[in-house]
């Protein structure tokens, strides 16, 4: 599986857990923004995670614009901590892009690796 690091912070942190939690299964690779959701577009990623400070904005603004809206989740705002449950709701209905806040990043990669099967 192939998952890229796009997003506005934190990036080297977040390749970290998905090698902490997704192992010798993933293969993973930080970029820029555009190159990242790129990737996710022509089919060189399977998932896309970004982190910003809204878990939306700069997180996941180029994902929207290249792969469209209903392949996108927010999985955690200011405030609103990722849950097991909608990290699974999203991933069942065809997710490939994830945002969330930089400081629930521990959770948010656990949680979508777990929904991702690979732990």
């Amino acid at each position: 599986m192939k998952i890229v690091i796009g997003g506005q912070v934190e990036k080297k942190e977040i390749e970290a857990l998905v090698k902490q939690y997704g192992g010798t299964a993933i293969e993973v690779n930080v970029r820029s923004d555009l190159d990242a959701a790129m990737a996710l577009k022509t089919g060189q990623a399977d998932y896309y995670l970004g982190a910003c400070y809204t878990g939306g904005g700069g997180a996941l603004a180029m994902a929207i614009a290249l792969v469209g809206k209903p392949n996108c989740v927010t999985v955690s705002m200011p405030g609103h901590p990722p849950t097991q449950e909608k990290v699974d709701q999203a991933v069942a209905q065809g997710a490939k892009a994830f945002g969330f806040t930089a400081d629930h990043k521990e959770q948010a990669v656990e949680l979508i690796m777990k929904a991702l099967n690979i732990q």
